[in-house]
């Protein structure tokens, strides 16, 4: 799985940085564990406190994970000292999240300087077999540094 190395140092940091500054992220116990250009890779455990009814992840927390992993894609594309801001996003729930872990791979569908179209899919992991939870679709928005 391709790191960091294919990014710029400075812009990997930069990402990382953003990443550690979201503070759902560390309630939920999130990492950044893959970061390269146009793409990045978000894992969480499946806390019992992100569980819904059925004992299953919260579609809260796939959400969440699949919206973050493709904004850091998006932001791997953006200029230095930029941001990222979700303009819109949607799901599609494919099974439930069952399992010990949630993977989120986000990746860029087509970098704009206005506009970046993503996608993101979300993996449920049990015993080290994945199994395909969500995916979604969404456009990001670059936000200039001041």
């Amino acid at each position: 799985m391709p790191d960091d190395a294919a990014l710029d140092p400075d812009r990997a940091r930069a990402v990382r940085d953003s990443f550690a500054a979201q503070s759902l992220m560390a309630t939920l116990g999130a990492s950044m564990t893959a970061l390269s250009p146009g793409r990045a890779v978000i894992e969480a455990p499946i806390l019992p406190g992100a569980l819904q009814q059925h004992g299953y992840a919260h579609a809260g927390l796939t959400f969440a994970l699949g919206d973050s992993a493709a904004g850091y894609a998006a932001l791997t594309t953006m200029p230095a000292g930029s941001e990222v801001l979700t303009a819109e996003i949607k799901i599609n729930l494919l099974a439930p999240g069952a399992g010990d872990r949630l993977i989120a791979t986000g990746r860029v569908v087509k970098p704009g300087r206005r506009l970046v179209v993503v996608t993101a899919e979300v993996e449920a992991e049990r015993a080290g077999a994945r199994r395909l939870i969500a995916v979604l679709q969404g456009t990001m928005v670059p936000i200039a540094p001041d």
